[in-house]
């Protein structure tokens, strides 16, 4: 497993390095191919370092924001991770990003899997910077060890980009990037607060099952850097 471990004192140490680190790659990512891209996760604890990634003075207008996955919720549901990002993250200078939402006027998700395929068509490819969490159970982005989805959402040599998937110990349908989808990214972060979510980190790290806690997956098979404060 190749992680390469950043631990922080404070969350606050934790968020000004994290976010000069992301401008930074980004930054590169447009001088390099004139866009970048930046895939980010939802939940409590990035919401901090968005706020203080919206105050960074780069050339936004030129980057491509987007999701590891999102609850299949009207985007004004505080359950939607698309609610939080704009509320946290396209504000100030990051106001000017280019936002692809992944929630569509499809009732069932697996019913959008070509639209938000086609959606991410000119988004700049391999990712720039993902910035993944993970759950007590192991999960990332919303591949879920519960699902019935799992093992083709964790599949290699899957063509898909996206897969609908219906957990069964959390609550509302998800549409989450695939493995393979997730992989194709310059600069993988997996960003963690808490000494509970270090030990579900190590529990991981001691163990090769895929299908027990995805995050292996990710783990398994490319570079990682962990973002880690108490």
């Amino acid at each position: 497993m190749a992680l390469v471990q950043s631990l922080f004192g404070t969350t606050d140490a934790l968020n000004q390095a994290f976010c000069r680190r992301i401008s930074t790659l980004l930054k590169q990512g447009i001088e390099e191919n004139g866009r970048a891209s930046l895939i980010v996760s939802g939940g409590r604890t990035p919401a901090a370092l968005f706020g203080a990634l919206s105050q960074v003075p780069l050339a936004w207008d030129k980057v491509d924001i987007s999701l590891a996955d999102e609850r299949w919720v009207d985007p004004s549901d505080d359950a939607s991770n698309e609610k939080m990002v704009r509320a946290k993250l396209l504000i100030n200078h990051a106001a000017a990003a280019n936002f692809i939402g992944l929630k569509t006027s499809a009732t069932n998700a697996e019913d959008a899997v070509n639209t938000c395929t086609a959606n991410f068509s000119d988004v700049a490819k391999p990712f720039d910077v993902l910035i993944l969490g993970m759950g007590e159970d192991g999960h990332t982005a919303s591949l879920f060890p519960c699902s019935a989805q799992i093992t083709q959402g964790l599949d290699i040599d899957s063509e898909q980009m996206f897969i609908a998937v219906q957990p069964t110990t959390a609550p509302n349908q998800r549409m989450s990037l695939t493995l393979p989808a997730l992989l194709k990214s310059k600069h993988i972060f997996l960003h963690l607060t808490g000494e509970s979510k270090k030990d579900v980190l190590a529990k991981a790290l001691a163990d090769d099952n895929e299908l027990e806690m995805p995050i292996r997956a990710v783990l398994n098979n490319t570079r990682v850097e962990l973002m880690w404060a108490p």
